[in-house]
């Protein structure tokens, strides 16, 4: 800030000549304009004029008694003192009562001191009053100094003890809107941090939240991998919900007490219709969202990570009655390579902390990669649309074996003690695309990453995806391997003859145990002698529409309005897919707010979600897709709850499939 200049006493007289010259008057001169004492006499009053008048007319009178002329004039100057001298009492008792301080000079005694500087003599008793007013002033000053240095001294040394004597650390700083406090740092010595790790993902202070981490530097690794942010003890005593057991006690059969669980999708493996916010120009996957954020890819990301999943989330995913959660996060949590765009290893820290949120509130987790190195099936949420890699083209072979060292690594990582009663299911690979992979290339990998696994202590149940390939289709393949589960994801909407079924007809084919229904299906997939055994359904969703934003791909358009178009001539669809397969089809209510769904359509929602329920109980369990999203409520566990389409508690549901299923009249089947 500049010093503030003195005021200007002409400033003041300016703007009073201005005020007379507006009413018309002739403008007033200032004190500082009168030149000498005979200036000042052409001003006396009229009693001096008379006195003056007496003296001469007296002298004139008096002819014999002249007064010297020395002595008339000393007379006439002692009447002119006399009355300059009440004059300017006058006036500066005047300007004393209008005054108008406006700075520093100005300011109490100091403008007194000014005017007496400027304008002539002060009698003593001004002089005192200016004196003290001064005096208080510079003790009001001096005390008000004191105080900003101690505050600023305090600030400093807050500041210093926050990020260990260092000033460049911002890791802790509550200015940011909405950034946490990171109140953990407090006492941590920045300088304890070795100079080689400084800003890497091994220091705290880099970390845009360390909320419930461990924030003691280490550099410690097991199977190669970072402990960072993992506390040394932890407590398995927690149960989900009263039906089921604490995380330190065997679960048991699953076949008799099936997981009901949700994925946290969206959240370390990001898909456009989950988190629209972040795609937009251009940006369709993971790939060319960091490719494009360049140097701001982790600050992005890392605020995404400890932003939409909190450890409120763990909490209410456990009041909502679920028991497992399943983690979706991909290879760059762990590994990147020549070219990779994406942020490497941060999201690696919140899977760590996710799961110890998870043990906190009793809930088991089910470990989910999402995305391998090439992609396993070309579509966004493995990190990169586009063709397969993974298997598959120029560097299949050296995915595959890049895929191998990926789990080598975890799963040494999560063989820990701490991790045997938590990890219920470990997952190799989500969604493998069969349908344009070689079927021998896909089993002989999965054999391999079992065995590695299970070499490397992983007692958890191990997860491979069906590929598409149909349950019936997996009879007689990789039976034999103990412990090894078949996970399918059952949707109606991605196929174009169950997306065209009614309303009634969706939740009626859900619950068939006959006619290819869903039931029928699990039945016979747990059946060594119709399928493979062993079998969950890690991802479903009540929606029976295509039509969320972004669900089929950036711009894809839908299935259900006939829109659908990404690239591929073989998969293209024309024209609405809905029920009545005309012009009708509409994604305006699908896609509406649901304070605006008919309470026939809430029913509907609720029921067929419900429906789905009974039938993945057949199996080993379910896993809803997904927990939260930013407007997709049909794909929101989180969201359809608030809005009362799912039930209260997920293991006391209203409709287990052996109701009549309504005909839902009056719904109408556009929507």
């Amino acid at each position: 800030m500049a010093p503030r200049e003195s005021p200007r006493p002409r400033k003041r007289h300016r703007h009073h000549n201005d005020k007379r010259r507006s009413q018309g008057g002739t403008p007033r001169r200032s004190r500082h304009e009168a030149t000498s004492s005979h200036t000042e006499s052409q001003a006396l009053s009229a009693d001096s004029l008379a006195k003056l008048n007496q003296l001469n007319q007296r002298e004139r009178t008096k002819p014999q008694e002249v007064t010297p002329k020395k002595t008339r004039r000393k007379r006439e100057r002692e009447v002119v003192d006399e009355q300059i001298v009440v004059e300017r009492s006058r006036k500066q008792h005047k300007r004393k009562k209008r005054r108008v301080v406006s700075g520093a000079l100005l300011e109490e005694g100091n403008g007194e001191k000014l005017r007496g500087l400027r304008g002539g003599a002060r009698s003593e008793e001004q002089y005192q009053e200016g004196e003290s007013r001064k005096k208080k002033f510079w003790i009001i000053g001096v005390v008000a100094l004191v105080v900003l240095i101690i505050i600023i001294v305090v600030a400093v040394v807050v500041s210093k003890k926050k990020s260990g004597g260092s000033s460049n650390s911002s890791s802790n700083s509550t200015s940011e809107a909405g950034k946490p406090s990171n109140s953990n740092l407090n006492g941590i010595d920045e300088s304890s941090i070795p100079a080689g790790a400084k800003g890497t993902d091994l220091d705290p202070f880099s970390w845009y939240d360390t909320t419930d981490f461990n924030v003691t530097y280490t550099n410690e690794t097991v199977g190669d991998l970072p402990i960072m942010g993992l506390n040394s003890t932890w407590d398995d005593s927690t149960t989900a919900n009263p039906n089921v057991p604490a995380i330190g006690s065997a679960w048991g059969s699953y076949e008799d007490r099936p997981a009901r669980g949700v994925n946290i999708g969206g959240w370390l493996s990001l898909e456009p219709f989950i988190t629209p916010s972040l795609f937009s120009g251009g940006i369709v996957d993971e790939y060319t969202l960091t490719q494009s954020l360049g140097t701001n890819a982790k600050a992005t990301l890392e605020k995404h990570y400890a932003t939409f999943v909190s450890e409120q989330t763990f909490k209410d995913i456990a009041d909502a009655g679920l028991d497992h959660v399943r983690i979706p996060f991909s290879y760059w949590a762990v590994v990147t390579y020549d070219g990779d765009p994406y942020v490497y290893r941060t999201s690696w820290r919140y899977l760590l902390r996710g799961i110890e949120w998870a043990r906190k509130y009793g809930l088991r987790i089910n470990l989910d990669v999402h995305g391998l190195p090439g992609s396993q099936n070309g579509w966004n949420h493995s990190g990169r649309l586009g063709p397969i890699g993974w298997l598959n083209g120029t560097d299949g072979t050296l995915n595959a074996q890049r895929s191998l060292d990926l789990h080598d690594r975890l799963s040494k990582f999560f063989a820990q003690d701490r991790y045997k009663n938590i990890i219920a299911f470990y997952g190799l690979c989500n969604e493998p695309k069969m349908t344009a992979l070689n079927t021998t290339d896909v089993l002989d990998w999965t054999t391999s990453a079992f065995t590695t696994v299970r070499n490397n202590g992983i007692d958890a149940y191990v997860v491979f995806g069906d590929g598409f390939m149909g349950l019936a289709n997996w009879q007689g393949k990789l039976q034999g391997n103990s412990g090894l589960i078949l996970d399918v994801h059952q949707y109606v909407i991605f196929n174009a003859d169950q997306i065209a079924y009614n309303h009634s007809k969706k939740v009626t084919y859900v619950c068939s145990d006959t006619g290819g229904g869903w039931i029928q299906q699990s039945e016979q997939s747990m059946n060594v002698a119709t399928g493979f055994g062993p079998t969950i359904f890690a991802e479903w969703s009540q929606a029976d529409t295509d039509c969320a934003p972004n669900l089929n791909n950036v711009g894809a358009g839908t299935r259900w309005e006939g829109d659908y178009d990404i690239g591929d001539s073989s998969t293209t669809v024309s024209s609405p897919d809905c029920p009545t397969k005309n012009s009708q089809c509409s994604c305006d209510s699908a896609n509406g707010d649901p304070s605006t769904y008919s309470d026939t359509y809430k029913q509907f929602l609720q029921m067929f979600a419900e429906a789905q329920m009974a039938s993945f109980e057949k199996g080993w369990g379910w896993f809803y897709w997904t927990w939260v999203t930013e407007d997709a409520t049909q794909w929101s566990y989180q969201l359809g709850m608030a809005a009362g389409i799912l039930p209260k508690k997920a293991y006391a549901p209203d409709f287990n499939c052996s109701s009549t299923v309504p005909s839902f009249s009056g719904l109408p089947e556009t929507y």
